[in-house]
């Protein structure tokens, strides 16, 4: 089956290569002159998966195959790091992410300058919560999966079952009918890790991977920090342009006039191109990770242009009187998930609803936490933490809410919907009373005049109708005005005969029940 499999991947490969060939001869001739300046860069390849599934271990088996002989291999850390590979005379550039769902925000950084993701998953233990967590990720991004169904070299390794499972998280494998290839390899032993680059060129191949190399350079941080010795260095990958020596570049917090360009390997070069992994030294501060980097012809521009984004930037600010708040105390099980969660909530929309967290810390939900809550009617976030039997006790006497959390992702549309629901008014009905319809006077498109006898509470100008037939509901409309004996009043009481102007959708007609109300927005 295995190789069957295989080989209806080569097959398709040769397809997909002879289609692009004519495609990209077809493009040439219709575009001509407007693609000069257009070269094909290297793809960048963002690798995903839970702890312990091998990710690390496949990256290193890739370095190992592919960095040539006497260079130094370079070490792969715990922050987001990357390396480029040449195989077959062409690049491709690797972005390392860290397995433990505490690094989810640096995980989504990563994936935002990646053009093709490799999702590590291992064949015995299969989807797992960082997979969800990394799948969700994908798809809000849109990018090209590879599926990696590591550690087949295992006798307890079920690929297939896998796919399933992958299939009820909405990834549909090529050998089940779906669209995203898989591949069956081993870490340990290299089995089908060259099927696994031949995938990525190919996808790379299709997907068109241009830039301008005419162009001011422009790129992204995805790593950085400061050294002791050398000062504020960072990781970046440019996506056009070419960077040098003694240009000046700067972000949304800080800038700089390069120094050194290093490659990933630490080797001092001359110029960084699109797609390549460069460590750069000169900037003035420590760079946020995310930040994009742009080149500016002097310091002066870069820094007008450094005041416009801090004056752009959000800042803490009053609540408005159209502003609501969602007060939140979040408890995480270490400080890494913590401060992932807190990122994550900064970059929820607040323009309406604004966030304040009371209270943050590692360790179980606790009393003090609930009475803290209740005083301050506050929601308790807990991310894989346990909740103390006191605690809980006391948050169902105090009706306090605690939402426990799993995954990062959830967590977070979890308190999207709250903002959203406490974005929207809370309306108060109040019944007012209820008619009975005797005649209709008079029918126009969404208009009608009607008769009836009031038969329970009372009616008022200016309110809402319901109607219903045969006691059930069958539309809603306005009591534009109200009229007793043929003059305008404010009200009519029970047992009173009045004319009503409807304005509603649906007619009303003869035997017709209506019940009339108000609606009040809630004051806080």
């Amino acid at each position: 089956m295995r190789d069957k499999e295989q080989s209806n991947i080569k097959i398709k490969k040769i397809c997909d290569r002879r289609l692009f060939q004519l495609r990209d001869v077809s493009l040439n001739i219709m575009v001509g002159e407007e693609k000069q300046n257009l070269i094909t860069r290297p793809p960048v390849v963002v690798v995903l998966g839970h702890i312990d599934h091998g990710k690390s271990s496949l990256l290193l088996a890739i370095r190992k195959m592919e960095v040539p002989a006497g260079k130094p291999g370079g070490v792969i850390t715990q922050h987001i790091g990357a390396y480029q590979i040449e195989r077959e005379g062409k690049k491709i550039t690797f972005i390392d992410t860290p397995g433990h769902e505490a690094f989810s925000q640096m995980r989504s950084r990563g994936a935002k300058v990646a053009d093709i993701a490799v999702l590590v998953i291992d064949s015995c233990e299969g989807v797992k919560a960082q997979t969800k967590e990394a799948i969700s990720c994908l798809k809000r991004l849109g990018i090209p999966i590879i599926v990696a169904l590591n550690k087949i070299d295992k006798p307890e390794a079920n690929p297939e079952r896998v796919k399933r499972e992958l299939q009820k998280e909405g990834i549909l494998v090529e050998s089940m009918g779906g669209k995203i290839p898989a591949v069956n390899l081993s870490a340990k032993t290299g089995e089908n890790i060259e099927e696994l680059l031949e995938l990525i060129l190919l996808i790379a191949e299709m997907e068109e991977l241009k830039t301008d190399l005419e162009k001011p350079a422009e790129g992204t941080i995805i790593e950085a920090y400061l050294d002791n010795r050398r000062g504020p260095t960072a990781t970046l990958i440019l996506n056009q342009g070419k960077l040098g020596p003694g240009q000046i570049i700067g972000t949304s917090s800080t800038l700089g006039r390069v120094k050194t360009l290093e490659d990933f390997q630490g080797v001092p070069i001359s110029e960084a191109l699109p797609s390549q992994p460069v460590i750069v030294l000169g900037f003035e501060n420590v760079p946020k990770v995310g930040e994009k980097l742009k080149v500016f012809p002097d310091i002066e521009t870069a820094r007008a242009n450094l005041e416009i984004e801090e004056k752009m930037a959000p800042e803490i600010i009053n609540v408005k009187s159209d502003q609501r708040v969602l007060n939140l105390i979040l408890k995480a099980d270490v400080l890494g998930s913590l401060e992932a969660i807190e990122g994550a909530l900064k970059n929820l929309p607040q323009e309406k609803i604004i966030l304040r967290i009371l209270k943050k810390g590692v360790g179980e939900i606790t009393e003090s936490d609930v009475k803290l809550a209740s005083q301050a009617k506050a929601k308790i976030l807990g991310f894989r933490v346990k909740i103390n039997p006191v605690a809980k006790i006391l948050a169902e006497r105090e009706k306090v809410k605690i939402l426990a959390f799993e995954i990062i992702y959830d967590l977070v549309e979890g308190v999207r919907k709250f903002m959203e629901k406490l974005g929207k008014p809370k309306l108060i009905r109040k019944d007012l009373g209820k008619v009975k319809t005797l005649v209709i006077f008079l029918t126009e498109k969404n208009r009608q005049i009607v008769g009836g006898r009031v038969i329970e509470g009372e009616v008022k100008k200016g309110t809402l109708i319901e109607i219903f037939r045969n006691k059930e509901l069958i539309g809603k409309g306005k009591l534009i005005n109200l009229q007793i004996n043929k003059k305008d009043v404010d009200k009519a009481i029970k047992g009173r005969e009045c004319g009503i102007l409807y304005e509603g959708e649906v007619k009303i007609e003869v035997g017709d029940g209506l019940s009339i109300y108000t609606e009040e927005r809630q004051k806080d």
